[in-house]
């Protein structure tokens, strides 16, 4: 809560700063030199990429195929940073998610210090804690998702679509943040480094925003609304209508502007992507097919994400592939 006299800051200016300290911190690499590679003691280090690796190719298959055109020192630090999200959203909708506590919290926040320090916990942490070493990548945006984390233990209703961005910068925004430093950006690129961060953080936004509109159904059976609830009033639809999960047509025109949303920074997010470097373009680009065919699959169920999970049929996922490959080189 603001206090009186102070100006109100909205969540996109709260969340360019972090793009803007992200941004300074890939500069900075370029005018010093390389920073010493940590060594990790007692621990194997490629035992621990080759268990990141595993755990990458087995949870997010189309993923992992993406990664196997970057070069080797770039895909494992993705294989390392896509392992502590898992881990991470784990702690709050894994199978133990109802004993999690904030002080569990807090110390999976105090033990992501120690490995930025160069003091890993275990063997996942090991390969984390090389990666941050070895790339300009900074803290804010993994502190940034374990708050995300904390909104989801305390907060099950968002008031406007303020704080529904600030959630999803928190719990998938900050994936872009962490993984552009590792990605690199071209080095023809005319774009600015601020440009490039703020369409991968669109990427996140995209996806997460896919995600809340497909899960819709799912998320209310846990007594969860990830929808703004001042749009849902304005449509003439209450946390009622949610629950009670009947397609109206009310629902059909609700969902047709969120799914213009979430469109809208897909759009943005495209712009960035072909100012990464080349061989790490192919993921980024499933990525941003995959997750927008789901909002193709939501209006071919003509809109009934309550009874209905759009996913996207194999093939078509197979078929995304190639058409990703081939943007890759544009």
């Amino acid at each position: 809560v603001n206090s009186p006299g102070e100006a109100v800051i909205s969540s996109e200016q709260k969340v360019y700063d972090v793009v803007l300290k992200q941004a300074a911190l890939v500069k900075e690499q370029r005018r010093t030199p390389d920073k010493p590679e940590l060594v990790v003691p007692g621990s194997d280090l490629k035992d621990a990429y080759d268990r990141c690796r595993e755990v990458c190719a087995e949870y997010a298959k189309t993923f992992y195929l993406g990664t196997l055109l970057m070069t080797p020192e770039r895909r494992r630090a993705i294989w390392a940073i896509y392992v502590w999200c898992r881990r991470t959203d784990e702690l709050v909708d894994g199978p133990n998610a109802s004993h999690i506590t904030p002080s569990a919290l807090d110390r999976w926040e105090s033990r992501l210090a120690d490995l930025f320090a160069g003091r890993p916990y275990d063997m996942l942490d090991a390969a984390l804690s090389h990666t941050v070493a070895k790339y300009p990548v900074d803290i804010q945006p993994f502190k940034d998702m374990i708050e995300g984390m904390r909104m989801d233990l305390k907060k099950s209703r968002y008031r406007n679509f303020d704080e529904l961005y600030l959630y999803c910068y928190y719990v998938a925004g900050t994936v872009g943040l962490m993984s552009v430093p590792v990605m690199g950006i071209a080095p023809d690129s005319q774009a600015s480094t601020e440009s490039v961060y703020n369409a991968a953080l669109a990427l996140g936004i995209a996806n997460q925003l896919t995600n809340i509109l497909r899960d819709v159904g799912e998320d209310a059976r846990r007594g969860r609304i990830y929808l703004p609830q001042d749009e849902l009033a304005l449509a003439g639809l209450s946390d009622e209508d949610v629950f009670n999960g009947k397609v109206t047509d009310r629902w059909r025109s609700f969902m047709k502007s969120q799914i213009k949303r979430a469109r809208m920074f897909f759009n943005e997010a495209e712009k960035g992507v072909t100012e990464l470097s080349q061989a790490s373009r192919w993921p980024v680009w499933a990525s941003l097919l995959l997750y927008s065919q789901i909002l193709d699959e939501i209006e071919a169920n003509d809109y009934d994400n309550f009874s209905k999970r759009a996913y996207v049929k194999k093939a078509k996922k197979l078929m995304a592939l190639p058409i990703a490959y081939g943007r890759s080189f544009v």
